[in-house]
C-alpha cells in the first residue's frame, strides 16, 4: 500500500545512534593546541583565573556566579565559566557543562580545565556539554545546532576519566530517547523501530527478537491487537535482553515495559485537533526511555540481567477500530471493558507486563506517557511514580534526583481499584472524572500480580516546556537516564516480594 507520507527506506531517525558513540571524549594533563575554544572554571571565590586580570573581570560584571560564562576574544577563544560558592556536584556540574557548550554555539571542540574533581563532577560536565547541543536534524537541510565533537577534560585527577566515560554514556542514552520522540510517526512506525532494533541492538551487546502480529495473537497479547485494530500499520514487540557477564553478574533480573505508541490519535474517542494531539508523536517515549536505557547497559558493566519489552503500535480510527463498549481478553485471561479507546497504553502494556511475572522478575519497571491527568496533577517539571513495593519507588525517586529527571509519588489503594470495577467484564480501562493517575496504575497493577512492580508516568514531562542549558527544545529524553541509574543500583534489597 502506498502511504500518504512516503519515507525511503534507508531513513535514519536515531542518528545519536552512530554520532554520540563518535565523539572524543578525554582527558588530558594540560590543554591541547588544537581545539575550537578553551573553557576555565572558576569559582566565585577566585573569580580570576592565572593569566586573566580580576579588576578587567569585575569590569565585565564577571563574579564567577554559578553558570556566568565570560568570553575572553584570542586563538582559541576562552570562556571562563563560574562554578559558584559551593563545591560541584553531579546536577550543578551538569548545568555547568551545559553553559560552556552555548557559550560558543559554533564551535564543535571543547577543552574544559576543571581540575581535580571527582568522577560524579566530570560525569556531570560531559552530559552537560553533549545534551546541551543536542538537536534532531534529519529532516533539516541545515542542522538546528552544531554537535559537539570532541571535549578534552583538563585534570591530573584519576577519578575524571571515569566519570568523563559515563557521562559520555549517560547522554547516549538520552540522546537515543531524545531521537525516537522526535522522529515524527510515518518516519518512526512500529516496523521501522523494529528494524533499528534489530540492525542496532546487536552491535551494544543486546539479544533482540521481533514479535508481530501473528505471533501476538498466539501469545494471547489481546491489549495490542485491540489497539492496533484501526491501523494499517502492523504492531511490533520489541524485546531486548541484557545479559551481564559472568564475572559481574548478581543472578537477578529486571524486566522493563515501554508503552511504545508512535502515534496515538486517541481511536475511535478521536482527540482535538489541538497542539495536543499534534504532539502524540511522542506518545511513544516511555518506549523510547526503556529501548535507549538498554544501549548503554554493557558498557557501564550494569551486573543485573535486565529483559525489555516495547509495544509498538500506532492507535488509529477507523472501520476496524476498537470500540467503546468492546471487551478484551488479556494474556492472563483477565478480561477488559473498554469505556475510552483513548485510554490504550495501559492495554498495549497490561500483556508485557504479565510476560514479566512468567519471567520469575525480581521487579518489573514500566514507563509511558499514560495520562494527562499525571500532567494536570504535577506539571511539567515532574513525572509520577507509583507501585506495589516502596523500596524500589524509592529507589527510583533517589535515581531521579541525581539525573535531573525528577518523579513524584502518587497515591494507590482499594479505593482506587473500585474505580475500575465493570457490570460486564473484570475490569473497565478507565476509573472515574478523579485522580486518573492512580487509577491507571491501579490498572497495571492488577497485570503485575505478585511481582514488585513500579510504574512512572511521564506524561508531563516528555516534551521540554521551558527549554534551557542541558533541557534543549523538543521531546526531553525523560526517564532514560533515570532507568539506567536504577538498573546500577538495583539488589534484592530494593525490591522484595
Amino acid at each position: 500500500m502506498t502511504r500518504a507520507i512516503p519515507v525511503a527506506e534507508d531513513f535514519d531517525p536515531v542518528p545519536s545512534l552512530h554520532t554520540v558513540p563518535a565523539i572524543d571524549v578525554v582527558v588530558a594533563a594540560e590543554t591541547p593546541d588544537d581545539v575550537g575554544f578553551v573553557a576555565v572554571v572558576t569559582t566565585s571565590a577566585s573569580p580570576a583565573p592565572a593569566g586573566h586580570d580580576l579588576d578587567a573581570l569585575r569590569a565585565a560584571g564577571f563574579s564567577g556566579a554559578s553558570n556566568e560564562v565570560h568570553v575572553v576574544a584570542g586563538t582559541p577563544p576562552t570562556v571562563i565559566v563560574g562554578s559558584g560558592s559551593g563545591e560541584l556536584t553531579l546536577a550543578s556540574a551538569r548545568d555547568l557543562g551545559a553553559a560552556i557548550a552555548v557559550a560558543l554555539p559554533t564551535t564543535t571542540s571543547v577543552a574544559i580545565e576543571i581540575g581535580d574533581v571527582d568522577a560524579e563532577v566530570a560525569q556531570g560536565v560531559v552530559e552537560g556539554v553533549i545534551l546541551a547541543r543536542y538537536s534532531w536534524s534529519a529532516l533539516r537541510a541545515e542542522a538546528a545546532s552544531r554537535p559537539i565533537e570532541s571535549i578534552t577534560l583538563v585534570s591530573t585527577s584519576d577519578a575524571v576519566e571515569q566519570g568523563a566515560r559515563r557521562g559520555h554514556l549517560k547522554a547516549l542514552a538520552t540522546t537515543i530517547a531524545r531521537d525516537l520522540s522526535n522522529a515524527p510517526p510515518a518516519h518512526l512506525t512500529a516496523v521501522r523501530w523494529a528494524a533499528i532494533a534489530e540492525r542496532s541492538a546487536p552491535d551494544f551487546g543486546l539479544e533482540v527478537e521481533i514479535h508481530d502480529r501473528e505471533w501476538l495473537l498466539a501469545e494471547r497479547c489481546g491489549g495490542i491487537i485491540a489497539v492496533n485494530g484501526g491501523s494499517d500499520e502492523e504492531p511490533r514487540l520489541i524485546t531486548l535482553t541484557y545479559t551481564p557477564d559472568e564475572s559481574i553478574a548478581n543472578g537477578h533480573h529486571v524486566v522493563l515495559v515501554g508503552k511504545g505508541l508512535t502515534y496515538d490519535s486517541g481511536g475511535l474517542a478521536i482527540k482535538p485537533g489541538d497542539v495536543v494531539h499534534a504532539m502524540m508523536k511522542n506518545d511513544m517515549s516511555g518506549g523510547g526511555a526503556v529501548f535507549a536505557a538498554m544501549f548503554v547497559l554493557r558498557e557501564l558493566a550494569v551486573p543485573t540481567k535486565v529483559t525489555a519489552h516495547i509495544m509498538c503500535t500506532d492507535n488509529m480510527p477507523s472501520g476496524t477500530a476498537m470500540k467503546m463498549g468492546d471487551v478484551i481478553t488479556h494474556r492472563d485471561g483477565t478480561t477488559v471493558e473498554v469505556l475510552n479507546t483513548d485510554a490504550e497504553g495501559r492495554l498495549v502494556m497490561a500483556d508485557a507486563i504479565v510476560m514479566g511475572t512468567e519471567s520469575d522478575a525480581d521487579a518489573i519497571i514500566d514507563v509511558a506517557t499514560l495520562t494527562g491527568a499525571c500532567m494536570r496533577a504535577l506539571g511539567t517539571d515532574n513525572a509520577g511514580v507509583m507501585g506495589t513495593d516502596q523500596s524500589l519507588v524509592d529507589l527510583i525517586r533517589s535515581a531521579g534526583e541525581d539525573t535531573g529527571e525528577p518523579v513524584w509519588q502518587l497515591p494507590m489503594g482499594a479505593n482506587y481499584r473500585a474505580e475500575l470495577d465493570s457490570d460486564v467484564a473484570d475490569m473497565k480501562n478507565l476509573g472515574g472524572m478523579n485522580a486518573g493517575a492512580s487509577t491507571a496504575a491501579e490498572f497495571l497493577a492488577h497485570f503485575a500480580k505478585d511481582t514488585p512492580w513500579a510504574h512512572v508516568d511521564m506524561a508531563g514531562v516528555a516534551a521540554t516546556v521551558a527549554p534551557k542549558g542541558w533541557r534543549t527544545r523538543g521531546m526531553s529524553g525523560f526517564g532514560a537516564r533515570l532507568l539506567v541509574d536504577v538498573l546500577e543500583r538495583f539488589s534484592p534489597n530494593d525490591a522484595t516480594s
